[in-house]
Formats: C-alpha cells, structure tokens, sequence
C-alpha cells in the first residue's frame, strides 16, 4: 500500500489509561438502571469491564436492555448519558494517564509529518479531557477529535464503523489510505469494516491484567478482526508503521 496518508488513533486504553477510570465512574449508574427497571442483578468494575469494554454509555444501556430483558425511553437514555458523561469527564480530568510510550511516539510522527486524528467511540468531552490531562492535547486539534456517540446524529457506538467513515470523508482520504491502532475487540471490529489497516495494541492489558490477556487480546486481534501487526509497547510502534505501510 502506499505510505499512509493519515493516523487514526483510539484514545481509551490506547493513548490514555481512561478505560478502568470511566467504567468506575459509570458502574453506579448502571446498577442504579438495574435497581430502577427492577433487576435484581448487580455489576462490579471488572464484571462491567468484561462485558462492555470498547463500547460507550449509549451502548452499553442496549446492551443492559438486551441481557436483562427491559426497556428504556430515550428521553431516560439521554438523561443517563448525560449523566454518565459528566461523572466521567470529571473523573478523567482529575486522574487519567499516559499509555506508556504513547506522548513520546506523538512527537516522532508529529516530526516526521504525519497528520493524526483521534476517532473514538466514548462521548468527545470525556475525549478531550483525557488528552489535556496527559498533555497530548496539541496534537489533535479539536476538529480532529471524532467521537461516535457526540460527533454522529444519530450516535453511534464501535463496532460500527460509522465513526471512521465519517472521520475519513471529513479529513479527504480513503479508509485504505490510512492506519489506525485500536485495543478492543469493537474498536478493531469496527476498523477492519471500515477497511482501514489495523495495529493491534494490547500493552494496556499486560498492564492491568497480566501476560495470558494480553497473549489472548493479541490473538483475538490478529485472528478474528484482522490486524496487520500486533504492538505490545508504544516504542514498537514506527516498526509497526512500517510494516503496515510495506503491506502489499
């Protein structure tokens, strides 16, 4: 292929350590859903986690609907992601981090003249948060920074792939002609329908769960949604990039 013409990039547990940190925040409201619609089931962090991991609130709430057999109205949709937004970002704002390695590959791609935007599925203000805590703001100006459940009418939620292919048509390239790094399974479902060439990141779950995830995540990625090349640390990452760009 040729040389990539763009960067895309996830934000949550791929340039910043967010995931488990807004999963905290959003747990209480989810089992306050629960307890309003009546279900007796209650979820910890890392039950939620498991379940949900890579999709936003928005998603999550239909899938809660579809597993305990309930119905919400939109209007109540809305006022939890509302809620669930607000928690969150402030949650971020106060404590999110770095992915390792992920601020200073920034630098050399920034150097070496790629153009690099942020597509992700969690609402744009929790986005933005993350990135200015860590300090890698600069990079992504704010009309770079895409996110399926506040940038899409209506939203939407990986892996659908309808926020990379708006991300794509608005900055002027085809999905081919780019590259993207994603950690999840919706998120790197969601590239690979778009048809854009995936690098599979899955230093973040050695991180926080230990060498057999991250073993797991690398094969799940690789096998089922069609990484080019798995990344265990951000310093792999420009060999990664030359691999994707030498892909025939």
């Amino acid at each position: 292929m040729p040389k990539v013409k763009y960067v895309l990039l996830d934000c949550d547990n791929t340039l910043v350590l967010s995931e488990r940190l807004a999963f905290e925040a959003c747990t209480e409201l989810a089992n306050e859903i629960l307890e309003k619609h009546n279900i007796s089931d209650r979820y910890t962090v890392e039950q939620l986690l498991e379940t949900f991991v890579g999709q936003n609130f928005r998603g999550m709430m239909k899938g809660l609907q579809e597993k305990h057999n309930f119905t919400m109205s939109p209007a109540e949709i809305d006022d939890y992601v509302d809620q669930e937004v607000g928690a969150v970002t402030l949650k971020l704002s106060q404590k999110a981090t770095e992915c390792p390695g992920a601020s200073a590959e920034l630098a050399k791609l920034k150097e070496q003249g790629y153009p690099m935007s942020v597509v992700s599925t969690s609402a744009k203000p929790r986005v933005v948060a993350s990135l200015k805590k860590v300090g890698i703001d600069h990079y992504f100006p704010n009309e770079h920074v895409y996110s399926a459940a506040t940038t899409l009418n209506p939203p939407s939620s990986k892996p659908d792939p309808a926020i990379y292919l708006h991300a794509c048509k608005e900055l002027g390239v085809k999905p081919e002609e780019c590259v993207t790094v994603e950690d999840s399974k919706s998120g790197a479902t969601a590239a690979k329908r778009a048809g854009i060439p995936l690098i599979g990141y899955v230093g973040v779950y050695r991180i926080e769960e230990g060498e057999e995830k991250e073993k797991q995540m690398a094969k799940l990625l690789t096998e089922e949604c069609g990484a080019k090349v798995i990344m265990y640390n951000w310093t792999e990452f420009q060999d990664c990039l030359k691999k994707v760009e030498a892909d025939d």
